[in-house]
């Protein structure tokens, strides 16, 4: 199986304008996950975007900058749009997707979701993390993952997805971590469909995945990694570049 990791990112956030061109360690933040991605050694790496100055940004790394459709209503979307620009032979048959806001994703954590498609018959494969505190456990911002891990598993059949804390009694709550390695069929399939209703309601649009009957597993990681949407996200990623 062949594997190409495409990163979207846009200027257009609403919380933090501009963020995927702050500077983090005197670097772009685009640019830092640009050159995780690339530690990985998967695969070739694309910038999927609608930001020449995004295209700009990452270019003399050596990488693909496409140029996608602003309209596009989200990273899934720009991910299977540039993939189609790239790859019309169909050469990739795994796709991961890599938020262009994690800076501190670890390389071994993409081979890992990478890993999820490995003689299992998922059509998509994701991260999970510990919860480790009440914060985490109430907070709407993280999602959470009804999944469980026996000793002889691997990688989880996802169960469902919610803002809430799932499932309800005693042990382990997953915090779900946003990037996904998906079967290029599964992706296709995906972007053809309309918005499912609970979807719609919790604003999870793996949720699709589920309510069409394709299958996502989780493979455990020891802690999910920052991410940046807001400005104290934001000042807590720079402050591990002081």
């Amino acid at each position: 199986m062949n594997t190409i990791v495409l990163i979207p990112s846009r200027l257009g956030s609403t919380r933090l304008p501009n963020k995927a061109l702050a500077e983090i360690g005197g670097q772009p933040m685009i640019v830092r996950v640009v050159r995780q991605a690339l530690a990985a050694d998967i695969g070739p790496v694309v910038v999927a975007t609608a930001d020449e100055a995004i295209a700009t940004a990452v270019r003399p790394l050596g990488v693909k900058a496409i140029l996608t459709d602003p309209l596009l209503p989200s990273g899934s979307d720009r991910v299977h749009a540039a993939l189609e620009i790239i790859d019309p032979e169909e050469s990739f048959d795994r796709v991961v997707n890599l938020q262009g806001d994690l800076p501190l994703f670890a390389p071994n954590d993409l081979q890992r979701v990478v890993s999820t498609l490995d003689d299992t018959p998922f059509d998509v494969g994701t991260l999970v993390a510990p919860i480790e505190n009440e914060r985490e456990t109430v907070a709407n911002s993280i999602v959470k993952v009804a999944c469980a891990f026996p000793a002889d598993i691997r990688v989880a059949r996802a169960l469902y997805f919610s803002r809430a804390p799932i499932p309800w009694g005693a042990g382990p709550l997953w915090h779900h971590v946003g990037v996904y390695a998906w079967r290029r069929a599964a992706l296709r399939r995906f972007v053809a469909l309309s918005p499912s209703p609970l979807e719609q309601r919790e604003s999870l649009e793996q949720l699709r995945v589920l309510e069409a009957g394709m299958s996502i597993g989780c493979a455990a990681i020891e802690q999910a990694p920052l991410g940046v949407d807001t400005p104290d996200d934001l000042a807590r990623v720079r402050a591990h570049f002081v």
